[in-house]
């Protein structure tokens, strides 16, 4: 009995032994057995994984919720990855749209159809032409406007419209009772004036003495006011007068009668334009400018002046410095001869002011100009046969026809005609019916 329980307690013993060591093996075994899967393992999982793609289970679901919380756009990697490269596709395209869009590429029929003509741009000295309307007048400094000095009647006309006059000849008699008063009075005063002088100072006394000679001179002086000339006064002194009150107008200067407006019998006031007269040989051409072109035309600057199918030359000879309220123009006066009489007050002309530009300029038709989308100017510049670009410009002086530019290089070779068909193939090419 004792032997028994000896034997049982050596068992337990080895047992115990033993049963850690084949603890740790299996341990190691599970361990390796992790790592490493055997081959029927992968075919299974293989089998599995092909089993899922057709038949998803709640694992299948629960990853694919992860997913989209991981791309809250709902967008996994792969799609990202391509949709970058739909982006990058987009915007070749769009570089190859825009590229197209500010430039025109027109065959061969298209430039000849639309007259495309292509010139070299260079900087020069430009002669150029300003065309202003203008108006033909007397010379407002040679002129003469003959009118009664005192309130009068008209006797007799002694010339007529157009006639040409010299200086002194008779042109209108009147009649005022004002003159008539003067040449009494002068009549009084110039026998005692010439009675006091025959005398002397000391004879007849310095009080008058003066008196006769202040009484002389002023009855003088008015007759002289209402127009009467020295061969008058004579005529009054010599009592050769025989109707007090009449008197005639004379010309003071050579010219032709421009006006005549009264007629016999007529009274009129003191002021009152009778007969106009101007020197014919040379006359007045006002031009009327724009106010707001700073044309520089100082005094001698030449012009051609046309009206009707005559063509002169005149000069400038003052400039307006106020803007006229009607017109709103500025005024520039010019000279002209006229010695053939071939010209006359009143009638319409057409200016032409002659330019050089000091130094050189780059310089285009105004056809060779077109704004762009922005509604800056621009020209077009040719990039290759039948190619062009829109290049943008600064605009400068207005020099006849052309207009000065700057903001592009000279030599480079630009539309000259036909850029209105060039902006229009471009504006058509920069046209998206999709609104991209």
């Amino acid at each position: 009995m004792n032997m028994n329980k000896i034997l049982i307690a050596i068992l337990g013993a080895g047992i115990i032994t033993v049963n850690p060591a084949h603890a740790e093996i299996t341990s190691g075994s599970k361990h390796v057995h992790d790592k490493t899967t055997s081959a029927s393992e992968v075919h299974e999982q293989d089998e599995g994984t092909s089993h899922q793609e057709h038949e998803p289970n709640a694992g299948d679901e629960d990853a694919s919720h992860a997913n989209k919380e991981n791309h809250p756009n709902g967008s996994s990697d792969s799609e990202g990855h391509g949709d970058e490269h739909s982006e990058g596709d987009g915007k070749e395209d769009e570089r190859g749209h825009g590229e197209t869009a500010n430039s025109a590429l027109l065959s061969t029929s298209q430039m000849t159809l639309a007259d495309i003509q292509v010139g070299t741009l260079t900087a020069k000295k430009v002669n150029f032409e300003f065309y202003a309307p203008g108006e033909i007048l007397s010379n407002g400094y040679t002129s003469y406007q003959v009118s009664p000095r005192v309130a009068s009647v008209v006797l007799r006309r002694h010339v007529a419209l157009g006639d040409h006059v010299k200086q002194g000849q008779p042109l209108v008699t009147l009649f005022s009772e004002s003159v008539a008063q003067a040449q009494a009075d002068y009549r009084t005063a110039w026998p005692e004036w010439q009675r006091v002088r025959e005398l002397g100072r000391k004879t007849v006394g310095e009080q008058r003495y003066i008196r006769a000679k202040a009484s002389w001179e002023a009855a003088r002086a008015t007759l002289q006011a209402y127009g009467l000339i020295e061969s008058d006064l004579k005529s009054l002194a010599s009592q050769d007068i025989k109707a007090l009150g009449q008197y005639t107008l004379r010309a003071e200067t050579d010219g032709s009668v421009l006006s005549d407006d009264f007629e016999q019998g007529q009274r009129v006031e003191s002021g009152t334009p009778l007969i106009k007269l101007a020197n014919e040989k040379q006359l007045w051409v006002e031009a009327h400018l724009p106010a707001d072109r700073s044309l520089s035309l100082p005094v001698g600057t030449l012009a051609d002046i046309v009206a009707g199918d005559l063509r002169v030359q005149g000069k400038v000879s003052q400039e307006a410095h106020t803007i006229d309220p009607v017109t709103r123009t500025r005024t520039v006066r010019l000279l002209v001869n006229n010695r053939e009489h071939k010209l006359h007050p009143g009638q319409f002309a057409e200016v032409f002011f002659r330019f050089r530009t000091e130094k050189p300029v780059l310089a285009v038709q105004e056809s060779a100009l077109m704004r762009n989308p922005d509604g800056d100017w621009a020209v077009y510049v040719e990039v290759s046969s039948g190619k062009y670009r829109p290049v943008e410009v600064e605009l400068g002086r207005a020099l006849g026809a052309l207009r000065e530019i700057t903001g592009i290089e000279p030599g480079v070779r630009i539309v000259t005609n036909g850029a209105f068909f060039v902006a229009s193939q471009i504006a058509k090419g920069g046209f998206d019916p999709h609104n991209h």
